[in-house]
C-alpha cells in the first residue's frame, strides 16, 4: 500500500476572518504564537488547531474511508492470487 498516497495538507483557518495566511517567529516545530495575517488575531498554534477541529475531522474521516476501500481492495486482489487455480474456490 502506498502510504504517501494519504498524506494531506490541511489549511488552518482564522477563527475570526478565515483567513489562511499567519504570522510566527521561529523557524523550527516550536511555534507556540500565531498571528492571523488579515485581522492582526493572536492565537497559541494549540488554539489554532483546536479552532479548526471540525475541519482536521473532516479530513481524517474522508481519508480513513479512502484507506479502508483500498485496504478492501487490497485483500480481495491478495485473496484472489492466493487461490487462483483453485477449481473449488471462486472469490468475485
Amino acid at each position: 500500500m502506498d502510504n504517501e498516497k494519504y498524506n494531506r495538507n490541511i489549511s488552518l483557518l482564522c477563527p475570526t476572518c478565515g483567513c489562511n495566511q499567519f504570522e510566527y517567529e521561529g523557524v523550527d516545530e516550536t511555534i507556540e504564537m500565531v498571528k492571523c495575517a488579515s485581522c492582526g488575531r493572536e492565537l497559541t498554534k494549540d488554539e489554532l488547531i483546536q479552532e479548526n477541529s471540525e475541519n482536521i475531522s473532516e479530513h481524517v474521516k474522508e481519508m480513513g474511508g479512502q484507506i479502508v476501500k483500498d485496504l478492501a481492495k487490497e485483500f480481495k486482489e491478495s485473496l484472489k492470487a492466493a487461490f487462483r487455480g483453485s477449481k473449488y474456490i471462486r472469490i468475485n
